[in-house]
């Protein structure tokens, strides 16, 4: 009765197909970053996880082996739901002053003292953080089967297809339009439906790594002997929805070139550099075929789609960049004091924007909505706390992708676990000098390739049983 309760039959289906909605959704209104915006997001995700416990109570649906193997990580995201809803909560003057002076003093004269110095904007910001655990929740319990892990993966990488494809459009075409509304910045360079090209770069490598990760578990098709079976192999090829990912993927290329965007460039070569190095040191099969396909990858974007669509501008804006003509070092070092008043918890999730200003220098003349370095950022909105039960979310999720590309054998959990590797990476090397963790669709899209780690560790694998013989795992 339980295995017909987790098929593409199941009671769960409808919610399934509305959480891919949902991840096509998400980058379109500038990103969802906008208080309407990620409103709706938060709306979308709370009606599908109480869709999916009222089946869960009424036995229809039941817990997937993701999720018990992500026990752990949920956890920890408890943690930090409860570690932020803490800087909400009214506390001792004494109990304040241990843990942050400034706080004490910030409200001292005003309300019962909190820790967040700006409860409006930390309220707000934890409803947010709530929808990506219950995003990262609703993968790991509606993808129970492999059929659901491939509609999710197409689904990330048409998403990030469009967008690619609206980028490149519109800056080609010079029209300059992000979402139904005429662009203002970043005008001559690919943005999407974004605001910034950054942004859009982020979203890219991250649906790309998703891309390639579906091309590695296609791998291993034979192309028979003699000529006649090796000419119906190519076309078959040709036809086959292998190449058409493969075209995709290139689209995608051109438009993260043409954002211009030289960490979102970097990030995404470098770690397809890493994780294909771990896929191939791990991997126990069709090693020649992913070594075609790596290089491929490298010397058709880089010296064919590259030379074309701009790649030159984004080395020279590589080797334009100096501390001489940057500020965010100097952002960079007054929010290293920030930090350090408030080092222990933080001034309040989302509080940068309040905060910041009493920092910052006299050679900081615009304003700083966020930081351009993620980590920084949540250093000084969450502090030591907020720094170690996020990297404890992300390290432990990617050492579940690297144990299934060790572990597993089959092609589709290799390729996923890949995609998570690769796409984790990319986001990690990027927020040094970015905010994409900061955007609500990238933060969710994140949230899902920590998610797909898990999947790819669990989802159908065997194990023994009481009497010692094998098997499935739903």
């Amino acid at each position: 009765m339980i295995s017909n309760q987790v098929n593409n039959t199941s009671p769960d289906k409808l919610l399934f197909y509305a959480f891919c909605a949902l991840l096509v959704w998400l980058p379109l209104p500038f990103g969802s970053y906008r208080p309407w915006a990620w409103s709706i997001m938060e709306v979308w995700v709370y009606l599908l996880t109480a869709s999916w416990c009222w089946l869960y109570f009424r036995n229809k649906v039941t817990v997937s082996s993701s999720l018990r193997s992500a026990r752990f990580v949920l956890l920890v995201f408890v943690l930090w739901l409860v570690f932020i809803a803490l800087q909400l909560t009214p506390l001792s003057a004494q109990l304040i002053h241990a843990l942050s002076p400034l706080a004490l003093e910030h409200w001292s004269s005003i309300a019962d003292p909190v820790l967040s110095v700006d409860l409006k904007i930390t309220r707000a910001y934890w409803l947010l953080s709530l929808s990506y655990v219950l995003v990262f929740f609703l993968a790991l319990v509606l993808i129970t089967n492999r059929k659901r892990l491939k509609i999710l993966a197409y689904t990330l990488v048409f998403s990030g297809l469009f967008q690619a494809m609206y980028g490149a459009v519109m800056t080609l075409s010079m029209l300059e339009y992000s979402f139904f509304i005429k662009k203002i910045y970043h005008l001559g360079v690919a943005t999407g439906t974004f605001i910034s090209r950054n942004h859009l770069a982020g979203y890219l490598e991250m649906t790309m790594a998703v891309g390639i990760g579906l091309l590695i578990a296609s791998m291993g098709m034979s192309y028979g002997e003699s000529l006649k079976e090796k000419a119906l192999n190519i076309f078959r090829l040709l036809l086959s929805a292998k190449a058409r990912l493969r075209v995709s993927l290139i689209i995608m290329v051109i438009a993260l070139v043409l954002t211009h965007s030289r960490m979102g460039n970097t990030a995404f070569f470098v770690s397809l550099f890493i994780a294909g190095a771990i896929g191939l040191v791990f991997s126990k099969n069709s090693t020649r075929s992913v070594v075609i396909l790596l290089v491929s990858l490298v010397i058709i974007d880089i010296l064919i789609v590259g030379q074309w669509f701009g790649l030159e501008k984004v080395k020279q804006r590589l080797e334009q960049t100096s501390l001489a003509t940057e500020n965010r070092d100097e952002v960079n070092i007054y929010a290293l004091r920030q930090w350090q008043d408030y080092r222990l918890t933080g001034s309040g999730l989302g509080s940068f924007y309040a905060v910041f200003p009493q920092y910052r220098g006299a050679d900081i003349h615009e304003d700083n909505y966020q930081m351009h370095n993620d980590y920084l950022q949540f250093a000084t909105d969450t502090g030591v706390i907020g720094l170690i039960l996020l990297g404890l979310i992300t390290v432990s999720s990617l050492c579940a992708a690297l144990l299934a590309q060790y572990r597993r054998h089959d092609p589709l959990m290799r390729g996923m676990s890949f995609a998570s590797i690769m796409g984790i990476i990319a986001i990690l090397i990027h927020s040094s000098v970015d905010f994409n963790l900061q955007i609500p669709a990238n933060a969710a899209t994140f949230v899902i390739l920590l998610a797909l780690g898990w999947i790819s560790l669990s989802l159908g694998r065997r194990e023994l049983n009481s009497s010692g013989h094998p098997h499935t795992r739903e």
